[in-house]
């Protein structure tokens, strides 16, 4: 359990030189800019030195003398100076706002692009709430500080130098009366920051606890799993918990210091106090050449000096808490990308790649535990007991297997169908994922072509592969721009040709809205057998060289399996296919079949080899196809009918296989 009271050495630490740095780097492409608006902020601060200096010659000058056109000029420039001090101010307000907005934008970018370069395994082991915090509340969190507060500090700077300088000219006794105990109070404010600072870091790590538990459970996902097993009451006492944190640690981030400003505020207001005792003194005393415009200057002055140091001292407090967030900013720009380019990566050109996919000696482990992320804490892929964490999602991340894959070797020909095999948690996902880049090989090579993928350009493999899961993702938008993620620049003519050849396009045009309708969170406006064949019919828009078919059609029911196949069919067709299959009726036909057991291949061949041998092919066969006669019966029926109808427990179905040799 999280508590509020402790605050950790590394959320004390000191503000590092090299955050500021790279603070101060996304501020660099805008350097004129920032050059003219420190320029503005110098102007006005000088500017604002003049109205006390106009003032002390009204008292001192134009009404003892008597003098109506002195006073109408110094009068007349009150008025004037304060009118372009607030136009120049205008437009530096602008420029610091086209500035700001600009490097949150550049800032924002950072981020997002770092993140879609990370490899799978940093978003099996971290949080989507936890990524999603740091993109929106951690930036979000720093906006102020890069739009305004960085103009702040040169404003307050630029006015307090100045006016100080000009207390100075007046009395330098009475400037040090006005500025003795700030030294004091500097240096309590940035303890009072270092206490913020840590607050914000634990309060910001709450928000991402809260941002993952909405992710998690307001998801159509979540809700469903939480309606389905009435676990509504314990997910709100949850949320309240987090949120009751939150609400602490906000508290106590308003309140830190509150005492401390309020001495401040009371020291300020009491100091003009002294200035008058001490002037007096002197002007009765006659020890001093002080006139009464001199004190009311001075303690104009003063009143203008105590607002920027007010400021100023807030501001430190700000940017210790900004700093934070910086922090968890740049821990995210500084994970490492596994998974890179080489310098002078080759591109695979679509047109010309005959889909020769050959794993050499190919070992792969998966790590036992997941980076430091939020604020150190380090997120295990184990369970207490030390069993592997199930980390599937949307059926694309393999479990992970602590045994993980060991000396993978086998070599598909252009146009063949090579299938997958084994008990779950095997291996079969990972090394489908491994021939796309979504992981790399410890050791060994995976080539194409006879082009190691490694030497290859990331874009341009993913433009040769092609993937379809049991589990379709949909973005939350139109069936046209699904289809059509796979290749932006289709026309519609080719969308309805692709969503044809899916068996989807007469489906699509029964909807109201025809292929602009709208397919929800996740795509759960549609059937699960629609779902997939709008996810195939992405991968024929594709038109991929390679295709990874990932158990398409295990989890449909009879109809829309039925469907599906139809549609895999010419999609597979003269296409090199890696398939995982855990019905084994889907790959009889397979030109190979490689057996995976713990990360192994301990068997290949055809279907009618495999069996002979009688391995563990044929044991896995044998469990799914019990030898009794009403199965055989059946099955003959259905070979003989070719009607591809209704299969009993574990029977075949010729036209329900999809995966079938095909002519080159």
């Amino acid at each position: 359990m999280f508590r509020v009271s402790t605050l950790t050495e590394a959320d004390r630490r000191p503000i590092s030189r090299a955050t500021v740095r790279r603070v101060l780097g996304f501020f660099r492409p805008y350097r004129q800019r920032v050059a003219i608006t420190i320029l503005a902020i110098i102007v006005v601060a000088v500017i604002g030195l003049v109205n006390p200096y106009l003032l002390k010659l009204i008292i001192d000058d134009a009404i003892p003398n008597r003098d109506l056109d002195r006073l109408y000029l110094y009068v007349g420039l009150m008025i004037a100076l304060p009118i372009l001090t607030g136009l120049i101010g205008v437009g530096q307000t602008y420029l610091n706002t086209v500035i700001g907005q600009n490097v949150m934008q550049d800032l924002r970018n950072a981020l997002y692009g770092h993140l879609q370069r990370m490899p799978l395994r940093f978003f099996t082991s971290t949080r989507t709430g936890e990524i999603q915090a740091r993109l929106s509340s951690d930036v979000g969190g720093v906006q102020q500080v890069v739009t305004d507060t960085a103009t702040s500090i040169v404003s307050n700077l630029a006015v307090a130098l100045s006016t100080i300088v000009a207390m100075w000219i007046i009395s330098w006794q009475m400037t040090l009366i006005s500025l003795g105990l700030l030294p004091v109070f500097l240096v309590a404010t940035y303890k009072v920051g270092e206490i913020r600072r840590a607050i914000q870091t634990a309060a910001q790590e709450t928000i991402a606890d809260m941002s993952s538990q909405v992710e998690e459970t307001l998801s159509v996902s979540g809700m469903l799993l939480t309606k389905a097993y009435g676990q509504q009451g314990r997910e709100t006492e949850r949320f309240r918990g987090i949120n009751q944190r939150l609400t602490g640690l906000q508290i106590r981030q308003q309140m830190a210091g509150r005492w401390f400003f309020a001495i401040i505020g009371t020291f300020f207001a009491i100091t003009p106090a002294f200035v008058y005792w001490y002037a007096g003194v002197q002007i009765i005393g006659g020890g001093a050449a002080l006139t009464i415009g001199d004190i009311v200057a001075f303690t104009t002055l003063q009143a203008r000096l105590f607002f920027p140091l007010g400021q100023m001292l807030n501001v430190q407090v700000e940017i210790q808490r900004a700093m934070a967030l910086f922090d968890r900013i740049f821990e995210y720009l500084d994970l490492p990308i596994d998974i890179a380019e080489r310098e002078g990566a080759i591109a695979f050109d679509p047109e010309r790649v005959q889909g020769r996919v050959a794993y050499s000696h190919v070992s792969f482990q998966y790590p036992h535990a997941a980076p430091r992320t939020g604020g150190g804490r380090q997120v295990a892929l184990t369970d207490p007991n030390g069993a592997a964490i199930d980390a599937e999602s949307d059926g694309l991340l393999p479990n992970l297997a602590p045994f993980g894959l060991t000396d993978i070797d086998f070599a598909i020909a252009p146009g063949q169908l090579a299938a997958l095999v084994g008990p779950s948690g095997a291996g079969k996902t990972t090394i489908a994922l491994l021939l796309p880049r979504f992981y790399d090989v410890d050791s060994g090579s995976i080539a194409i072509d006879d082009i190691d993928i490694r030497d290859a350009t990331l874009a341009s493999l993913g433009r040769i592969i092609g993937l379809v899961t049991q589990e379709t993702y949909l973005f939350h938008s139109t069936i046209r721009e699904n289809i059509a993620y796979g290749r932006l620049d289709a026309t519609q003519a080719e969308i309805e040709a692709a969503a044809a050849a899916a068996a989807m396009h007469e489906r699509i045009m029964e909807l109201p809205e025809e292929y602009d309708t709208v397919v929800g969170e996740r795509g759960y406006k549609l059937s699960g057998g629609e779902k997939q064949r709008i996810a195939i019919a992405r991968v024929i828009l594709k038109n991929p060289r390679i295709l990874i078919l990932d158990e398409a059609t295990s989890a449909l029911d009879t109809r829309s399996e039925r469907l599906i196949q139809a549609a895999l069919d010419p999609l597979m067709r003269n296409r090199t296919t890696l398939a995982i299959a855990h019905r084994l009726s889907t790959i009889l036909a397979a030109d190979l079949i490689l057996v995976v057991d713990r990360g192994r291949i301990v068997e290949r061949g055809t279907h009618a080899e495999l069996l002979e041998e009688g391995g563990l092919y044929a044991k896995l066969y044998t469990e799914q196809f019990a030898p009794s006669a009403t199965r055989q019966r059946e099955t003959v029926t259905t070979q003989q009918s070719g009607s591809g109808g209704g299969e009993g427990r574990g029977g075949q179905r010729r036209q329900a296989a999809p995966l079938t040799r095909r002519d080159a």
